[in-house]
């Protein structure tokens, strides 16, 4: 019974650090392995841009702008993001999904201006 709150102390810091850690490295593995040539990644730093060489297994090489291509190392790589206009996730139904390339008549102001709504920027 002396050994039972080191016992429980032990367990609780298993479930408490361990086990979200080896999923953490689970989730960053499954990341890495669906990287391939045109995916838009994001980056540790926050930089936004598409893979475009694997050709070493350490580092990628990201274009984070046309034709400016950096080379990171793979552990960099904090999220694979959905291609462009594509909706993440699914569309629940009564839910309200905002097309930005739309411009909606009750919000568009019609006044002369150089911009695509008519407002002058």
């Amino acid at each position: 019974m002396e050994l039972f709150p080191l016992l429980l102390l032990a367990l609780a810091f298993v479930a408490l650090i361990v086990l979200p850690a080896r999923a953490r490295k689970r989730q960053q593995t499954q990341t890495q392995s669906a990287l391939a040539i045109g995916v838009p990644v994001t980056m540790a730093g926050g930089v936004y841009g598409t893979v475009a060489g694997l050709s070493d297994p350490a580092t990628i090489q990201v274009e984070i702008a046309p034709g400016v291509v950096v080379t990171y190392a793979r552990q960099a790589v904090i999220q694979v993001r959905p291609p462009a206009g594509e909706v993440p996730g699914p569309v629940v139904t009564g839910e309200t999904v905002v097309d930005p390339t739309v411009d909606e008549p009750s919000v568009r102001d019609d006044r002369p201006g150089d911009g695509p709504s008519g407002k002058t920027l």
